[in-house]
C-alpha cells in the first residue's frame, strides 16, 4: 500500500500551499490531509505520464512530482479530469466507490486553488459528475447478536472492563472509532449523563449516555491506573499511554471471536452501523435527532438507516415460515357451484 506521510520536499509549491491551507483554514486532519496526498501525487504523476519528458517505461511510483508546476494543471480541461477518471478505471481497474473519491480529492483541491488561493484562472472539475455507484447498505449486528457479543466478552481478561466499555460505548452511542479513542476524562460527565466528543472537522456533539454506558464507565473509571504519560486519556494501554486506533480494533476483533461472529466482516465501523440501526428500528428515532448523535453532516447519510429498516421488514416477512404457503385449490367455474 503506498505511504500517505506527506514529503513537502517531494510536493510542488502549489501542493503544500494547498495543504497549509486546508490544515490551518479548514482545520482538516492529517488522516484527511494524507488521503488527498495519495490522490494528488497520483493526479500529478498522470499529469507528468501524459506530458512530456517521462518515458514510457518510468514505473508510476517512481515519478516525481515536485517539478510540476501551475501552468502545468491550471491548462487543463474538463475533458483532461475525464480521461484522467478513465484512466484509472482502465489501467488501475478502480472500483466506482475509489474514482468518486479521487475525484472528491480532486473537486477540493482545484476549488482551493481556484477560489481560495487565486492560483489558477478556473476550476476544470466543476462540471465534472461523479460516478455512479451500487447503493450498498451497511452491515450490523442484529439486536441478539449485540446482547451475544457483549455477554461473551473474556471476563479472565486483565483488561475486561476497559474493553467492555468500549464496545458498549460503541454499539449504544455510534461514535466514529478516532471519537472513542480521543475522548478525555473532562469529557465525561456522570451526573448530566453526557459525554462530549471531537468529530469530523474537530467539530464538537454533547450526547446522552444511557444506564449501560454509565455503568460501564463507572466500572471502567473504578480500576483506570493513573497515567502520568497521559493523565487526560480516558481508554490507555497497558504502557498507560492513549489507546491507538489499532488497539481498539484488535479489541473489537476478539470480542467478535469470543462471541463466534468473526468472520462475518463486522468491524469497529460496522458498531458504529449496529447502534444507529438499533436506535432507528427499536427506539423510534426521528432521523434528524439521529442525524446530530451520529455527527452526520448531511441528513442524506443518516437516512441509509431508513432504508435499511425497510429492507430487514422485507427479510423478516419474506422468513415468516408462512412466506410459502399459498392456495393451490381452483374455484369451480361459475354455474357449476354446489
Amino acid at each position: 500500500m503506498a505511504s500517505g506521510k506527506i514529503k513537502p520536499k517531494e510536493c510542488p509549491p502549489f501542493l503544500n500551499e494547498f495543504f497549509t491551507y486546508q490544515r490551518v483554514v479548514k482545520i482538516k486532519s492529517e488522516r484527511t490531509l494524507e488521503s488527498y496526498y495519495i490522490d494528488l501525487r497520483l493526479f500529478l504523476r498522470y499529469i507528468k505520464l501524459t506530458g512530456n519528458g517521462i518515458t514510457p517505461d518510468t514505473p508510476m511510483n517512481k515519478i516525481p512530482i515536485n517539478d510540476v508546476t501551475l501552468e502545468d494543471i491550471s491548462h487543463l480541461t474538463k475533458l483532461d479530469i475525464l480521461n484522467y477518471l478513465s484512466y484509472v478505471a482502465t489501467e488501475r481497474n478502480n472500483t466506482a466507490k475509489t474514482r468518486h473519491r479521487k475525484l472528491a480529492s480532486l473537486k477540493v483541491f482545484y476549488k482551493c486553488l481556484y477560489r481560495d488561493l487565486n492560483l489558477i484562472p478556473d476550476d476544470p472539475t466543476k462540471d465534472v459528475d461523479y460516478p455512479k455507484m451500487h447503493e450498498h447498505l451497511p452491515k450490523f449486528l442484529t439486536l441478539d447478536d449485540s446482547i451475544k457479543l457483549l455477554q461473551n466478552m473474556n471476563e479472565d481478561d486483565p483488561y475486561y472492563y476497559r474493553d467492555y466499555c468500549i464496545i458498549t460505548l460503541f454499539i449504544n452511542c455510534g461514535m466514529r472509532l478516532s471519537e472513542l479513542v480521543g475522548i478525555n476524562l473532562q469529557d465525561v460527565d456522570l451526573d448530566e449523563r453526557t459525554l462530549r466528543l471531537l468529530g469530523k472537522g474537530n467539530k464538537e456533539r454533547i450526547i446522552h449516555i444511557n444506564d449501560a454506558c454509565a455503568s460501564a464507565l463507572v466500572q471502567y473509571l473504578g480500576e483506570r491506573p493513573d497515567s502520568p504519560a497521559e493523565p487526560n486519556a480516558l481508554f490507555l494501554s497497558k504502557r498507560g499511554t492513549r489507546i491507538t486506533n489499532r488497539r481498539v480494533q484488535q479489541i473489537v476483533d476478539n470480542a467478535l471471536r469470543d462471541s463466534h461472529l468473526d468472520n462475518q466482516g463486522y468491524s469497529t465501523h460496522k458498531l458504529r452501523h449496529t447502534a444507529a440501526t438499533l436506535m432507528y428500528q427499536h427506539g423510534n428515532v426521528d432521523t434528524l435527532i439521529l442525524k446530530e448523535i451520529l455527527g452526520h453532516k448531511s441528513i442524506s447519510t443518516t437516512e441509509i438507516y431508513t432504508h435499511i429498516s425497510n429492507e430487514s421488514v422485507k427479510e423478516a416477512m419474506d422468513a415468516s415460515p408462512l412466506a410459502n404457503i399459498q392456495n393451490n385449490k381452483k374455484k369451480p367455474p361459475k354455474g357449476k357451484r354446489s
